[in-house]
């Protein structure tokens, strides 16, 4: 695998020529982040050798280089899922490559549903933290000490200092910003009330079927991780109804200015 990761990673600086040091991962209907982007650089998925191609509408499969908040940035517009039939491993290939050129900062985003009863469709919740549910673990099998320890610490899963520094950001300009736990799970169903319910008592505040691989291979590597969710949909007791992607994707391209100027006004601070 480790060959497979360089070889990748060579393409891209060659195409790139610069070096970027914060990779962007855009969740569902939150590409627009990219408009913010001075882009230098666009790149297909299907023409990065190795690298798998998104299935998913909301997620345009391009591969960004650019610069956003006066820092050098690789964004994925768009990114893999556990559900499209990847494996975990192909799922979290691109977090290896962008390790590999040399980031080490990264930020990711999603759209999710709502478990805590003081949340609202439209808010924004830093990721505190994560529970996985996912039925994989992305660093099940022989462990490559090239790319981290055999058991990876994950107490600070989510960076304090970069969550610290995205509220003050929010407070100076009157965003109203929650704090949480993101519970990943494999989709690609939307939760059942009782899983509605289950997840609420196990301690999350939000669901989604997304990031918690990635981040689980950002620590690995030893990258500093900050997550962002928008809340598209309710899954609290008395408020869930039925809900399309296409749904969630509208909800979440209404909330993302005020996610793109709090992850622009970041990256700024790095």
């Amino acid at each position: 695998m480790l060959k497979t990761i360089e070889a990748t990673a060579r393409y891209i600086t060659e195409k790139i020529k610069q070096q970027p040091k914060v990779g962007i991962i855009l969740g569902s209907g939150l590409g627009g982040l990219v408009n913010e982007i001075k882009i230098e650089q666009e790149i297909p998925y299907s023409t990065i050798p190795n690298f798998p191609v998104s299935t998913v509408d909301g997620h345009n499969g391009h591969l960004i280089f650019g610069e956003l908040g006066g820092k050098k940035i690789l964004a994925m517009q768009g990114r893999f899922h556990y559900y499209e039939g990847y494996t975990m491993k192909e799922v979290t290939f691109p977090v290896r490559v962008m390790k590999m050129i040399g980031i080490n900062h990264l930020f990711v985003s999603n759209a999710t549903g709502g478990l805590n009863p003081d949340f609202k469709i439209g808010d924004l919740m830093i990721i505190s933290d994560h529970i996985n549910m996912f039925p994989e673990h992305p660093l099940h099998g022989t462990n490559q000490d090239a790319l981290g320890p055999r058991f990876p610490d994950m107490s600070q899963a989510y960076n304090k200092e970069l969550r610290q520094k995205a509220k003050f950001i929010a407070l100076k300009n009157k965003i109203e910003i929650k704090e949480g736990v993101y519970v990943g799970v494999q989709g690609p169903t939307f939760e059942t009330p009782a899983e509605y319910k289950m997840f609420r008592i196990l301690g999350g505040d939000v669901v989604g079927m997304s990031t918690v691989p990635e981040v689980i291979v950002a620590r690995h590597m030893d990258m500093k991780v900050f997550g962002i969710s928008i809340v598209t949909d309710s899954g609290v007791p008395g408020e869930i109804v039925e809900i399309s992607h296409e749904e969630v994707q509208e909800v979440a391209m209404k909330s993302e200015p005020q996610m793109t100027l709090i992850l622009k006004n970041l990256i700024a601070e790095i």
